[in-house]
């Protein structure tokens, strides 16, 4: 039987992008790109987001493409922000189907309905955007400004720092966060919150256990969901404007569950009891994908 420590090392490996994803990831970006050239002028188009910041997890969803428009475009900014959203929508409808375009605060979702199996992004966030001095502007249909400022260049610096001060390990603590936040049906929202929450409670160096740095993780991350937690770029509106007082007080409880199941699995291992621990974080913390064998 496996150890719990080989088992978390294997988990990790599990939550890292394959060849396979990051190849479709690229092909697919490429297709959208293409097409959405004959729609509108673009001057230059990326992956970003966690995809990007290598924080994303299993399965492959919601992968951003930042489409920064030409000044041909410029007359979107005069609108209001749902004008350009529902362009993109309606331009990529006929190409992939109304079931599988979705407008939302933002961006434009572009679904592929594929499986995690089949090691394929199941879908895409196709964010308009438009240079803004050094930085970008994007539509945002929640914020009262209608646009708003944000820089993916700086949340991947900060990403890539805070990894390099915890030995490399801080993208691994986040993806399994985000795993447990994905099979707890997301009580913290958007997962965002958690890498930006991770870039002030993770501290530096890492202690060389998973299982009691996720502890603390999930302990000071229930401390501090009802803090307002600013954008890492100092552009945009908080990152944690979407999650009212219902929704923190839920995750705030679902935090504390977890800690104490963490706790819980540490004492079987702690009295030899290596199946049930391992169980206990397959069942309780993180899902399918934490192995137990």
């Amino acid at each position: 039987m496996i150890s719990v420590q080989d088992a978390f090392k294997e988990f990790a490996s599990r939550l890292e992008l394959t060849k396979p994803e990051q190849e479709d990831a690229s092909r697919r970006q490429k297709e959208i790109r293409a097409y959405l050239d004959e729609k509108f002028h673009i001057d230059h188009d990326f992956l970003t987001g966690s995809y990007k910041r290598w924080t994303k997890t299993k399965p492959l969803k919601d992968v951003d493409i930042f489409c920064c428009l030409a000044e041909e475009e410029n007359h979107y900014r005069k609108k209001h922000p749902s004008e350009i959203l529902g362009a993109f929508e309606d331009a990529l409808v006929p190409k992939y189907g109304r079931q599988n375009v979705t407008r939302k605060r933002r961006s434009v979702s572009v679904g592929f309905g594929s499986t995690e199996e089949e090691e394929r992004v199941m879908s895409f966030d196709v964010v308009p955007a438009f240079p803004k001095g050094d930085h970008y502007e994007i539509p945002d249909t929640a914020d009262p400004r209608e646009w708003t400022e944000t820089d993916p260049r700086i949340h991947e610096d900060r990403a890539k720092e805070a990894n390099d001060c915890f030995s490399g390990e801080w993208k691994r603590i986040v993806r399994m966060a985000k795993k447990w936040n994905d099979f707890h049906n997301n009580p913290v929202k958007p997962s965002f919150l958690i890498e930006v929450m991770a870039l002030d409670l993770l501290d530096p160096p890492f202690g060389g256990d998973y299982r009691r740095e996720l502890k603390a993780f999930f302990a000071s991350m229930a401390d501090g969901i009802d803090r307002e937690w600013m954008d890492p770029a100092g552009l945009g509106p908080p990152v944690s404007d979407t999650m009212d007082l219902v929704q923190q007080a839920e995750a705030k409880q679902a935090l504390h569950d977890t800690e104490r199941s963490v706790t819980s699995a540490m004492r079987l291992e702690e009295r030899g009891s290596n199946g049930e621990a391992l169980r206990a974080w397959r069942d309780q913390v993180f899902g399918p994908l934490f192995p137990l064998s």
